[in-house]
């Protein structure tokens, strides 16, 4: 038989047409239906962080909002990339859902052989906010001022201690990036979550402290910290005494913690789009805002997944440039 063109296309067409779709067509009125069963919100990181608790809190309203119950489970490990990687194995039809922190935008870089991609093997779906990182210090340690803690490196290099969260974390991100446009060597000392950083930060054990307000203010509100500085673009209004770093000497400094919410990728966009809406609802709900906004100092941004995507494809410009210069590496645990 002879091949034409016209065989070839007919032949393409015919195929097309009775071969099956390799993802199901989700109209809006069936996005309307689902969930037809349980949804799970993965949480990357152990029970009892800043993410894990604003999922838990968001829980009751979304289950009303979209009328199933919601798994809520925690896959820690490796910065979050473990929980990630199983979410990106998941089936992409909306049953299944991942909450991050903002090491997220980091881990390409300081993690090396992910068994994602970042950008590729995830969709977005709602950017919760944002919260300044806080830098403080012990009440019995000299320091009031950030120019107090460049004048103590400066004079003596490799004398001034920070904790952080971990190896790889953005606020240890951060804090390279200060001593790199400071010009001076700061001695980072890593710890595995906040609440170690906190005792040592407390004792004077470490001269420093880099964390998320969530872990910080407490301290800070009963004496045991003193703020130094805040690194976001503006003061929060909930630390309007403490200056920024960019207003310290640093004009354009700026790091944030930040919450976010994705799905494998391929996921319906009517269903990633039903289910970010409910999450906004349940998030603006007053009890709920008043909470994450008073205690968290959390700026609820609540942008959609064009937001959330060029937020995240920012903060990974950001971070990579920082990982490189300095050739950091995170905890692997």
């Amino acid at each position: 038989m002879t091949i034409t063109r016209r065989t070839l296309v007919l032949g393409a067409m015919s195929a097309s047409l009775s071969a099956p779709l390799a993802a199901p067509f989700v109209s809006r009125a069936q996005a309307q239906s689902w969930p037809g069963s349980n949804v799970k919100i993965v949480v990357a990181y152990p029970p009892g962080g800043s993410t894990d608790a604003i999922i838990r809190l968001t829980q009751p309203a979304l289950q009303d909002k979209l009328g199933t119950s919601i798994i809520i489970e925690n896959r820690a490990g490796a910065s979050g990339s473990v929980g990630t990687a199983w979410v990106t194995k998941s089936p992409p039809d909306g049953s299944t859902f991942l909450a991050v922190f903002d090491n997220h935008g980091a881990n390409p870089f300081v993690l090396p052989n992910l068994p994602y991609d970042s950008e590729k093997d995830l969709d977005p779906v709602l950017l919760i906010g944002t919260a300044p990182y806080l830098l403080a210090t012990s009440s019995s340690k000299p320091y009031n001022t950030l120019a107090d803690v460049i004048d103590a490196a400066r004079k003596s290099p490799g004398s001034v201690s920070y904790a952080s969260v971990g190896a790889g974390s953005v606020g240890h991100l951060a804090m390279a990036q200060l001593a790199q446009r400071a010009g001076v060597k700061l001695v980072h000392v890593p710890y595995r979550g906040g609440g170690p950083a906190m005792t040592d930060a407390l004792g004077g054990h470490v001269d420093l402290l880099i964390g998320s307000t969530a872990l910080s203010m407490p301290q800070v509100n009963t004496g045991g910290l003193r703020a130094i500085a805040q690194t976001g673009k503006d003061r929060n209004p909930f630390l309007k005494t403490v200056p920024t770093i960019a207003e310290s000497g640093f004009p354009g400094f700026e790091a944030y913690a930040w919450w976010g919410i994705f799905a494998p990728a391929g996921t319906p966009k009517p269903i990633i789009e039903r289910f970010g809406n409910e999450m906004a609802a349940a998030l603006r709900d007053e009890r709920i805002s008043k909470q994450l906004i008073e205690t968290q100092q959390v700026t609820l941004l609540l942008g959609g997944p064009d937001v959330e995507r060029e937020f995240v494809a920012n903060q990974m410009r950001v971070w990579g440039k920082v990982v490189k210069d300095n050739d950091i590496k995170a905890d692997q645990n």
